[in-house]
């Protein structure tokens, strides 16, 4: 490979830089990634003050923009670092993520292929990634937590409204690195989108794009790369309350999934109603989403069964009000006749990412599990639970709606692949002759005992 000084544009330099610093981190021993993700959490714990007084100069920044009505008040809200426990959840999730075991180096398949040749399926990690992702800066964090824990070096960029933040968490994740085996290099940040539009042509060195924002962002950067692209879009998740919901669980579990955090991606967004609850359980749950401040957005069914609530939070949907991604205090209502009929509409218009039945019904809760086309699937629980620290992952990159080698949180395991492992014990070495043709032995195919791989 060329210099990084000889690179022919800088969006070369970073992506050959960050090939360069994952390919020599291979060779540090694994124990220096916890050594190093203590030495990153005490300077962030050291530098609290000004990390906060950076995010407060995005923040007023992104107030002007919100009252001019250019930025989204969703995209506000997670750009706070000042909100009660954010900091100390972020530094949490550092050390979580060191506890969790070495996802690299470990055996998943074995099998003794003849007489002295041993075949092992190795866990290791993927490379180089891009992630890409909207407002909230501490992803910077968490990402490069998850990299060095994963091995994977990690090329970030942060939403424009969160430019002081992540820039300032970048740097000084690069000093707390300095004096560890592991490059500095290993985690990047980029700041511009025309560094975006470089990097996601360095297919040669860049093995793994991960966009963590809207639709319309992932589907750009899919248009835009021949580099293979885990999606993070959309989160419009659904609850469906079943016939034989239980009132209690039914209110609980609605209201939570909408209210506890609107603007996260696994608040639910629309409410599908079992026809046969519209004059019971349906009116004692819009009561109480009513309470919370939320609008419904009802079909003709479900809002014809709530005249006597007058509420002008109470209001007819719009057939696009069931694909849509509120972010807010609004839900989408719909009727069915049937668990089966929930499960059509939400394969047909969800974003797959995490939706939940309210049952008792074991028929329902299997239909539910097996028909079901979705990252996270839930049973008489929050859709607020789809989160990779809930899953004791320690942090998440995202949520993957797709279908690549990870779905839904992906922590460390959705950042490792694996390689086989071919190793001959036999004196001379082995070659295909040894098994086959005449004079070969053949195969035996003896499954051998996983475990650490033995070199």
């Amino acid at each position: 490979m060329a210099d990084q000084s000889s690179s022919s544009s800088p969006a070369e330099g970073i992506a050959l830089a960050a090939r360069r610093a994952f390919e020599a981190s291979q060779l540090v021993d694994p124990s220096e990634r916890n050594i190093a993700l203590e030495a990153i959490r005490r300077v962030l714990q050291e530098k609290k003050a000004e990390v906060l007084e950076a995010n407060q100069k995005d923040m007023e920044a992104a107030r002007t923009q919100v009252e001019a009505g250019k930025l989204s008040p969703t995209l506000l809200s997670r750009l706070d670092l000042s909100r009660p426990g954010k900091f100390e959840a972020m530094l949490r999730g550092i050390s979580d993520v060191a506890a969790l075991p070495l996802p690299t180096g470990q055996v998943t398949f074995a099998k003794e292929l003849g007489p002295g040749l041993e075949l092992h399926r190795v866990t290791c990690p993927i490379g180089v990634l891009l992630v890409i992702f909207e407002a909230r800066p501490e992803v910077v964090v968490n990402i490069a937590a998850l990299a060095i824990k994963s091995g994977n070096a990690a090329i970030l960029k942060g939403g424009k409204e969160s430019l002081h933040t992540s820039g300032l968490l970048s740097a000084l994740i690069s000093s707390a690195l300095a004096p560890t085996p592991i490059p500095q290099t290993f985690i990047q940040s980029v700041s511009s989108r025309a560094d975006i539009q470089g990097l996601l042509s360095q297919d040669r060195y860049i093995d793994l794009v991960m966009p963590r924002g809207g639709n319309e962002l992932v589907t750009s950067i899919k248009n835009s790369t021949r580099i293979p692209v885990m999606g993070h879009a959309d989160g419009i998740c659904a609850v469906y309350v079943d016939e034989s919901a239980r009132e209690g669980t039914a209110v609980r579990v609605v209201v939570e999934s909408k209210t506890d955090y609107m603007s996260a991606c696994n608040a639910a967004e629309t409410l599908l109603l079992h026809q046969s609850i519209l004059p019971t359980l349906w009116p004692k749950i819009a009561a109480a989403l009513i309470a919370a401040s939320v609008t419904l957005k009802c079909d003709p069914p479900s809002l014809s069964a709530l005249s006597s609530l007058s509420s002008e939070l109470i209001t007819p949907s719009s057939p696009e009000d069931y694909t849509t991604e509120f972010l807010g205090p609004t839900l989408a209502v719909l009727t069915v006749p049937s668990t089966a009929a929930a499960i059509q509409h939400i394969n047909a218009h969800s974003s797959h990412h995490t939706d939940s039945i309210i049952t008792e019904s074991e028929a329902s809760m299997s239909a539910w599990v097996r028909g079901l086309d979705s990252a996270n699937v839930y049973v008489n629980a929050s859709t607020r639970f789809a989160d990779g620290t809930r899953y004791g992952l320690g942090t998440e990159v995202g949520i993957s709606t797709g279908k690549t080698h990870a779905r839904g949180p992906v922590g460390l395991e959705g950042l490792c692949i694996y390689k086989y492992v071919l190793r001959s014990k036999a004196e001379t070495g082995s070659t295909i002759g040894d098994y086959e043709g005449k004079d070969g032995a053949g195969y035996s195919h003896k499954d051998l005992q996983w475990g650490e791989a033995p070199f």
